[in-house]
């Protein structure tokens, strides 16, 4: 009798079939704590059907294909007409349609529609995070046409449409529509001011033809894109569509997809206007980075839920094989080694799911009016690039270390987590790298005031609560009070802003084991520099517990 020598034990199961929003203790409690009585019920039951569906086996199978069949784009037709358009697997197209029925470009002038739609973006993107740029650009494009009422009434209902509709068509003959952006230039990089694009006046008012290129251009099958480019008085910001109003293609060609590190499913591409590309001016001319910021500022904060998606994801992925995989005699989760590997993760991935929500809890209180309106205007002026520069960075080692939880096994393809881990720059670059946020904060501590006092509002709502807290507070406001040479330092100072930042959040609402761990080892000093150096006094268990999903 032949020897049984292919016998499979001690593996875990695959982390399917489970809600990913209900599986998430933090972000469960950032909904209810941010979100009024009356909007609490519905936003559960809609959040809790939309993480069913991401966690189910049949969403990360779309995900998986949307990432091994990425886009592909077709400049001419069979008989060589210009179309310029990119082909995506169905996958991509189920996915997106998926997220847009559940509103996820849909937030801007709803009660809580924000932290819904935040909550959202958090919980479907851990399926598949490439199809969150077009959601994400979709989203933040509507202040920048509120600022024309005659573009606004045209696009802005499209854009927050529940309806995914792929085709090419005009606006007015979609029942939703999707918008991407193309500031980026060879030549200038972040430094937009040093764009080339030509943008001539029409006749008719507001209406412009455009000429130039764009190194980076998001989302390129997308109706329209907000564009800058250079009008007689200066940079300026135009929308452009991809369909005219009659029905004819715009002049808009796409020279090449970018061939990325990771974000495969989604496409990145290089445009070229021809001087026929027919654009419609968004503000004044000269004044296209002011046109254009409220919408940097929304992706922004995107780029901070997206990171902490990915940290999320690759956090619940390695508490979940611990659970499961036995070594040395028991459960990884078990040895106190790994628990403190663990629960060191769990702390990073909740710091930055609660400073999310609540930046996003900041905007639907800044819309909604009231006496915390402009206070909350300036927090989010400041707080959004603290956390963008934080939050982006982290995610890179977070997922790092949770794929080595899986050893080898998270090494291979077939986990998911090489994925995860080609995802996890993606944000820090996006929407302005590391030193453009620093400096970004620099300069509104230098100019804006009221946005470091609401800074300050918000970190001192917590002092008092735990001394390692209170001492780091101390610290900043030293570092705050001197901004000689501050530019040298940027990073720093804004290291320690969103450290002190995610600390008081989490002291005002975390449990208190959660608080306890970051002050210790994030303020206090009592961490070393990689994951797994908590004090062992502290209580870990719990800290992995809550971070546990329940299949």
């Amino acid at each position: 009798m032949a020897r049984t020598t292919h016998t499979v034990s001690n593996q875990p199961p695959p982390l399917v079939g489970y809600d990913v929003f209900t599986g998430d203790r933090a972000l469960v409690e950032a909904v209810e704590r941010h979100l009024g009585p009356g909007l609490r019920d519905e936003a559960r039951e809609s959040l809790a059907l939309l993480g069913r569906a991401t966690g189910s086996e049949q969403v990360r199978e779309w995900g998986e294909q949307a990432n091994e069949n990425p886009p592909r784009l077709r400049t001419h037709d069979r008989y060589g007409h210009r179309i310029d358009e990119v082909h995506f697997h169905p996958a991509w197209h189920r996915i997106l349609g998926r997220s847009v029925s559940s509103g996820l470009t849909d937030a801007w002038g709803l009660p809580g529609g924000h932290v819904r739609r935040a909550a959202g973006f958090l919980v479907a993107t851990q399926a598949e995070a490439g199809h969150g740029c077009p959601l994400s650009m979709t989203h933040a494009a509507v202040p920048a046409l509120r600022i024309e009422p005659e573009l606004a009434e045209v696009w802005e209902p499209a854009a927050r449409s529940h309806v995914y509709e792929r085709a090419l068509l005009p606006v007015a003959e979609k029942p939703g529509a999707l918008l991407g952006m193309a500031m980026t230039e060879k030549q200038g990089g972040s430094d937009v001011r040093a764009n080339t694009t030509e943008a001539r006046p029409l006749a008719a008012a507001g209406e412009y033809v455009l000429t130039g290129h764009k190194w980076f251009c998001s989302a390129p099958m997308s109706d329209a894109f907000l564009v800058l480019a250079q009008a007689p008085a200066g940079l300026t910001c135009f929308l452009v569509p991809r369909v005219l109003a009659d029905g004819s293609r715009n002049a808009f060609a796409i020279q090449r997809l970018k061939d990325k590190l990771g974000n495969r499913s989604n496409a990145s591409a290089e445009v070229e206007f021809d001087g026929t590309t027919w654009a419609r001016r968004i503000g004044e001319e000269g004044r296209g980075v002011r046109s254009i910021m409220g919408m940097v500022a929304a992706t922004r904060l995107d780029c901070v839920l997206g990171s902490a998606a990915l940290m999320r994801q690759a956090v619940a992925q390695a508490v979940h094989h611990c659970s499961y995989r036995s070594a040395f005699g028991g459960p990884l989760a078990e040895k106190p080694l790994m628990r403190n590997v663990l629960a060191d993760l769990a702390l990073e991935s909740e710091a930055a799911t609660v400073l999310g929500m609540r930046l996003a809890a900041a905007y639907d209180a800044a819309e909604e009016g009231g006496q915390d309106a402009a206070r909350e205007r300036a927090l989010l002026r400041i707080a959004v690039p603290v956390a963008k520069y934080w939050v982006t960075k982290r995610c890179t080692p977070v997922v790092t270390e949770a794929l080595e939880c899986l050893g080898g096994n998270g090494y291979v393809e077939e986990s998911g987590m090489p994925r995860l881990l080609r995802e996890s720059p993606l944000n820090s670059v996006w929407e302005g790298s590391g030193n453009v946020q620093a400096l970004d904060v620099v300069r509104v501590l230098r100019t804006e005031p009221l946005s470091l006092d609401a800074f300050l509002r918000e970190i001192g709502a917590a002092r008092g609560a735990d001394h390692r807290f209170d001492r780091a507070v101390r610290e900043l406001l030293a570092e705050l009070a001197d901004l000689d040479g501050v530019e040298a330092r940027a990073r720093r100072l804004v290291e320690r802003m969103a450290l002190v930042l995610q600390g008081a959040l989490l002291v005002r609402w975390a449990p208190p084991e959660v608080a306890d761990a970051f002050c210790a080892a994030r303020l206090g000093g009592d961490g070393g520099a990689a994951f797994g150096t908590l004090p062992h006094t502290l209580d870990l268990r719990t800290v992995v517990e809550r971070a546990r999903v329940e299949v």
